[in-house]
């Protein structure tokens, strides 16, 4: 049986076996999960952690459409339910240097408190596929587990956190890491044993930032803000810093480069971390390294190598987990089961706006510097619904449609509603929304990113 709009398994196949996983000390099992399939893990005996978080004894845990690693530090006992699509041990892994890049940001952290200097801003760069998204969830964990409550931030559109994928994001961790379900729980998830985050959202609806550089800067630039804010205002999160995500396309080249400057810039980071990429390391030591941050801070690079239990998500794997994202924020999972209501709203009860193409900049025109407040492009088209609007995700804004578009451009995330259908003759929008009642009077756009997902509604 399956839970609806979701496609998963509500159980665990029972017809085999449970197999039963020795680890090592300093050892990992690798594993990867189809979706459409479930297996359950349960730690029998010793100590064991997925993503820095640490696994109970006796505790049985799901995971579905899933690529992740249990590692011990010395020594367990796993019982595995379930069929992987692939697993092995591995004993060679990069955890010591992990490890050691935490208690080096834990020194720092202490002296911080002594001092009148900032704690550590942590930037992690790499490649596509380096792990960079697994490392800054187990400094996150790490970081609470001491105690603290680091700020992490996802800068990648292509991975929602704790959001939907096509958006960039922040949130303040003073409680554990979820196992099963990575980040965790927002409030639109329904509830959770684990207590919910509080994400900060802007929606950028762009899989590639390079797309558009003149959108991505000042949302990040935004963002930055809020989160400097947050920073200079709480004294937890000001003692133990941020830990930025990024996406892979940035590390590729000179427009990257740039995008990575500006990140440096807006969020003061000191810490730059580079993964799996030897080229790129040398690249960063010769931009950033013995430079001071806004705040006085010496920026340090640090080079670490990537797991070997990276692997290369393809396009399809990508996909299905974009479509389960989505999914769960409008259905829940399968522990919290939601209820979105479907409703008909006339095209006038709506204001929807979409990046305008800035491929003809009119200013280019004009002689010398002279630049008319007329002619400079626009940030957004206003449209009208339309059939090729069907299965989009729309993000409702903190922003009324009558504001100026860079109002519109910079600002948070109410939520989404999923465009069902389009009735052109009756002017009429078929949506399906996570509660029930009038859609607010806000600014609502839609981005190319993620694509849409069909069969949502029956």
């Amino acid at each position: 049986m399956s839970l609806p709009g979701l496609e998963l398994s509500a159980s665990v196949e029972t017809n085999i076996e449970p197999t039963v996983q020795d680890l090592k000390e300093g050892s990992e099992w690798r594993f990867e999960v189809a979706f459409g399939h479930q297996i359950e893990v349960k730690l029998l005996s010793g100590n064991a952690e997925l993503f820095g978080t640490e696994l109970a004894q006796k505790q049985p845990y799901t995971f579905t459409g899933t690529k992740a690693a249990i590692y011990t530090w010395h020594g367990c006992q796993l019982e595995v339910h379930g069929e992987c699509q692939s697993e092995y041990i591995a004993e060679e892994t990069p955890m010591i240097s992990y490890a050691n890049l935490h208690f080096a940001l834990e020194k720092s952290r202490e002296e911080a408190s002594t001092t009148a200097r900032d704690a550590p801003r942590v930037l992690i760069v790499g490649p596509e596929n380096a792990g960079k998204t697994s490392l800054v969830k187990l400094l996150t964990a790490y970081a609470t587990r001491s105690g603290r409550q680091p700020i992490a931030i996802n800068l990648d559109t292509k991975e929602g956190m704790l959001s939907i994928p096509g958006t960039m994001s922040a949130a303040a961790f003073s409680s554990i890491i979820d196992v099963e379900d990575g980040w965790g729980s927002s409030p639109t998830t329904g509830p959770s044993p684990v207590p919910v985050k509080l994400p900060l959202v802007y929606f950028l609806g762009l899989a590639n930032p390079e797309d558009k550089t003149s959108v991505y800067k000042p949302i990040m630039t935004r963002l930055a803000l809020s989160v400097l804010n947050r920073l200079q205002d709480d004294g937890e999160s000001r003692g133990t810093g941020c830990i930025i995500d990024t996406p892979g396309v940035i590390s590729q080249g000179k427009g990257g480069y740039e995008i990575i400057q500006h990140i440096v810039s807006d969020f003061s980071v000191s810490v730059i971390v580079v993964l799996g990429s030897e080229r790129l390391y040398s690249d960063m030591v010769r931009r950033f390294n013995g430079q001071r941050t806004s705040v006085g801070e010496t920026i340090a690079v640090i080079k670490l190598d990537k797991s070997g239990g990276c692997v290369d998500r393809d396009e399809a794997y990508l996909q299905q987990v974009r479509q389960a994202q989505i999914r769960e924020y409008f259905f829940g999972d399968a522990k919290s089961t939601l209820s979105p209501h479907t409703q008909q709203v006339d095209f006038t009860a709506v204001s929807i706006y979409r990046w305008a193409d800035s491929s003809v900049d009119l200013t280019s025109l004009l002689p010398g510097d002279a630049v008319e407040e007329n002619l400079a492009p626009s940030i957004f088209d206003k449209e009208e619904p339309s059939p090729q609007m069907q299965n989009a995700i729309l993000a409702i804004v903190h922003a009324d449609p009558s504001d100026p578009q860079e109002t519109i451009r910079d600002a948070s995330v109410i939520g989404f509603i999923y465009v069902a259908e389009v009735d052109e003759k009756r002017r009429k929008l078929k949506i399906l929304a996570p509660l029930s009642g009038r859609l607010p009077n806000k600014a609502m756009i839609w981005g190319s990113w993620p694509e849409g997902v069909t069969d949502m509604v029956g």
